[in-house]
């Protein structure tokens, strides 16, 4: 029989592309567990809903009711992407992000450890490491010094994740991966907000002087380090995760405007966010030398087929922008 798979938050951007990928190897059977929060959306996965390996639960990783009922079924790996991930959103409404990536994981990793699972994998962030010079690179090793109410809840629940595996003995691993883009991102997120808004020719807000840094992985290459580590990376340790591919803000915003052959004067300045990280820059090497972990998407190709992939399923965006598939699906789950 298939190994048991548990996804937490497969509803969401990286979540739902993790599901598509693993349901199209046939190595599991997989159970998506997700609150269906604003940024969580069973749409991202209509194509799979037929599949027969796999099942959806609605459930809050917060909630111990939620969290027994879904673990009455025997799990063999539990992949944790289940998370309040908007730094916006942790500055207006921090305790949500506390009860979700804190005691959410906290949820998970004591029903996991109950039940004996073979593996749990907490996907982290870059943003745990804080903010970068204009040289060097985050490693594993990197001292945590968050700087945002989301990024301060994340190392949290790494903190947790890594005790359960020093006092409990739990093979429980760690990623953390740089920007991701790809298709079915939340349009609040950097590059869909940019996309649509340039689609619909309103104006582009880029923060402060638009130079901060980030590195940027597709959503795929993510999604394949993440199976690497899953089976292939050793207990207890942390996995950087990134494409060595590094751009300013601005810099994304002048490609996407040139992809989609918009004017530069949509370009709008806005002052910027508290506690706005300038740079984040991974060194994936670790994963690299021991997994074999390789970037296979250009960002040129990525980028471009990412915006197409917007241009394209306008309707889904639109809706997300709207409110309107959230009312259809509480209609259609019934809760």
């Amino acid at each position: 029989m298939a190994k048991h798979l548990l996804v937490t938050g497969g509803c969401g951007f990286i979540g739902s592309n993790y599901v598509r990928q693993v349901l199209s190897e046939k190595v599991y059977r997989v159970t998506n567990f997700d609150k269906l929060t604003y940024a969580g959306n069973p749409e991202n996965l209509r194509d799979v809903e037929g599949n027969p390996d796999y099942r959806f639960v609605r459930g809050d990783i917060a909630s111990r009711e939620d969290v027994e009922r879904v673990f009455s079924d025997k799990i063999d790996y539990v992949v944790n992407f289940a998370a309040e991930s908007h730094v916006d959103r942790s500055i207006l409404d921090p305790d949500a992000f506390v009860m979700t990536n804190i005691t959410g994981t906290y949820r998970l990793l004591e029903a996991a450890r109950k039940a004996g699972v073979e593996r749990f994998l907490q996907i982290s962030t870059d943003e745990v490491y804080g903010s970068l010079g204009t040289d060097g690179k985050f490693r594993e090793d990197t001292p945590l010094s968050p700087n945002s109410p989301y990024s301060a809840s994340k190392a949290s629940a790494d903190m947790l994740a890594l005790s359960y595996f020093r006092t409990f003995g739990m093979a429980v691993i760690i990623t953390r991966c740089s920007n991701n883009y790809g298709p079915y991102q939340f349009p609040e997120k950097l590059i869909p907000l940019l996309v649509t808004n340039a689609l619909a020719d309103k104006e582009l807000p880029v923060y402060g002087d638009g130079l901060n840094v980030r590195d940027w992985i597709h959503v795929a290459d993510h999604c394949r380090g993440i199976e690497l580590v899953l089976h292939e990376g050793a207990p207890g340790n942390v996995y950087n995760i990134g494409a060595d591919n590094e751009r300013t803000n601005i810099e994304i915003v002048k490609v996407i405007l040139k992809v989609l052959r918009k004017p530069e004067s949509l370009i709008t300045y806005v002052k910027d966010r508290p506690g706005h990280d300038r740079r984040y820059a991974i060194d994936a090497t670790k994963a690299k030398r021991e997994l074999g972990f390789s970037v296979t998407v250009p960002f040129e190709a990525g980028i471009a087929e990412t915006v197409d992939w917007y241009v394209e399923n306008r309707e889904w965006w639109e809706r997300i922008k709207t409110g309107a598939y959230m009312d259809y699906y509480a209609r259609q789950y019934n809760r």
